[in-house]
């Protein structure tokens, strides 16, 4: 039987140049699809097969939703270049340019800043919508925390009160994982890779996934300091969306928090101490 790479080989020889096995070349850091990178010649290609059964309740895996998000993003140097999705015998395929550079480490600016001109685009029809506010939150939580297999401890299952945030009618570009493994820095600036679950919605929803103690803790092995939160929320340049993001900073940490007890239900064991620190930060506000 032929392996994955000699099958998509083949399949995607039309889109590739058929390059051969050896110029494939996975990559590290996906959590839920498989990814290599293509060198032949002059071309310079990510390749994302899609994994069935990737059911998810805060980050959908969506590969036309992907395209959808890449292809309105061509040419603004924010996203990679959109090359084409491909149906094979494996599942949905999508390539796209390849990214020179390395995941974020450090320094807050330019991905604030990044976000901010996201935000400020015109998303394309067809994107999901992300219900905002406290209650919608909560909503959310609740949700989550009802398909999880374990109980939900202390604070998670009685959390504290909260500042009652309205919906806004704000909607949106929203990249919906923005985590430090899938923002790349190199010499052409930075960039948003990995848009399998963009959406329309509150700018907050992008700020809070960047700053969660959890997900820099899992893509960064250390979580942001309270003056790098302050910086980062300066430099995106929206003093209302910043308060808002702090109004409703304890409810995206309840819904964190009970992302990562759903998730280490699964089988992610990491996840255990990423709760910990979701939950140890709504314990300080």
């Amino acid at each position: 039987m032929l392996n994955e790479v000699e099958t998509l080989g083949a399949e995607l020889a039309a889109h590739t140049g058929g390059a051969r096995p050896g110029h494939w070349k996975p990559l590290s850091g996906g959590r839920t699809n498989a990814i290599w990178r293509i060198q032949a010649g002059e071309r310079d290609l990510v390749c994302k097969l899609f994994r069935p059964d990737t059911a998810n309740p805060l980050f959908p895996n969506d590969p036309a939703a992907e395209a959808l998000a890449l292809s309105a993003l061509r040419g603004l140097d924010i996203a990679p270049e959109f090359c084409a999705t491909a149906e094979t015998s494996l599942g949905v395929c999508l390539l796209y340019r390849f990214e020179q550079g390395a995941p974020w480490r450090g320094g807050a600016g330019p991905v604030a800043h990044l976000l901010r001109r996201l935000h400020g685009l015109k998303p394309p029809p067809g994107l999901r919508r992300i219900a905002s506010g406290t209650r919608a939150l909560g909503d959310m939580t609740g949700a989550i925390l009802a398909a999880c297999t374990a109980p939900a401890p202390g604070i998670l299952a009685r959390p504290p009160a909260m500042p009652g945030v309205p919906p806004t009618p704000i909607r949106c570009f929203l990249h919906g994982d923005a985590v430090a493994g899938n923002i790349v820095v190199g010499a052409a600036g930075t960039r948003l890779i990995d848009w399998q679950c963009p959406a329309t919605g509150d700018p907050c929803e992008d700020l809070a996934i960047f700053l969660s103690p959890a997900m820099q803790y899992l893509y960064r092995g250390k979580t942001l300091s309270a003056q790098e939160v302050e910086d980062f929320l300066a430099a995106y340049g929206d003093e209302k969306i910043a308060e808002r993001y702090l109004a409703l900073r304890p409810a995206f940490h309840q819904r964190m928090a009970a992302y990562c007890l759903w998730k280490a239900g699964t089988g992610a064991s990491d996840y255990h101490a990423a709760m910990q620190l979701e939950l140890a930060a709504l314990e300080r506000l």
